[in-house]
C-alpha cells in the first residue's frame, strides 16, 4: 500500500527536483493528517518547535518525525499508521541530502513547548517550507 503511494507521487513529482518533490508530498501526507485527525479522536500534546530558527532546522524535522510516531500509535488506526510512514521515509529521504549536518545551540526535542495536534501539524508544515524555500 505504501508504496502504490510513493509510485503515484513519483509520477505527479516529474520535473521537480528529488528533494523538493518529497517535501511537496510531505506537506501533501500532513494534510491528509490533518484530514485523519477530524475523523479520529486524539488527545495528545506534542513537543512542538513553533519558532524555528533557520540554523536548527535539520534538528528540529526530526524532532517532528519522532513525535508524528506518537500520534500514528495513539490514532490506532490503518491510514494514519501508513500516512505516517509514508512521510517518514519521504521526509528522511530529503534529509539525507543535507548529509549529518550536526546544528549546535539547537532545543533538544523535551525542551520544546507541548502544543496541541493541530498546531503541531501546523508547525510541522511551515518548517518543510522552510526546507522547500532553500533547495
Amino acid at each position: 500500500m505504501v508504496l502504490g503511494t510513493i509510485d503515484l507521487h513519483s509520477c505527479v513529482s516529474v520535473g521537480l527536483p528529488k528533494t523538493e518533490a518529497n517535501w511537496h508530498h510531505v506537506i501533501s501526507d500532513l494534510k491528509t493528517i490533518e484530514d485523519l485527525i477530524q475523523s479520529i479522536h486524539i488527545d495528545a500534546t506534542l513537543y512542538t518547535e513553533s519558532d524555528v530558527h533557520p540554523n536548527c532546522k535539520v534538528t528540529a524535522m526530526k524532532c517532528f518525525l519522532l513525535e508524528l510516531q506518537v500520534i500514528s500509535h495513539e490514532s490506532r488506526n490503518t491510514s494514519m499508521t501508513e500516512t505516517v510512514e509514508n512521510l517518514i521515509i519521504l521526509a528522511n529521504s530529503s534529509l539525507s541530502s543535507n548529509g549529518n549536518i550536526t546544528e549546535s545551540g539547537c532545543k533538544e526535542c523535551e525542551e520544546l513547548e507541548e502544543k496541541n495536534i493541530k498546531e503541531f501539524l501546523q508547525s510541522f508544515i511551515h518548517i518543510v517550507q522552510m526546507f522547500i524555500n532553500t533547495s
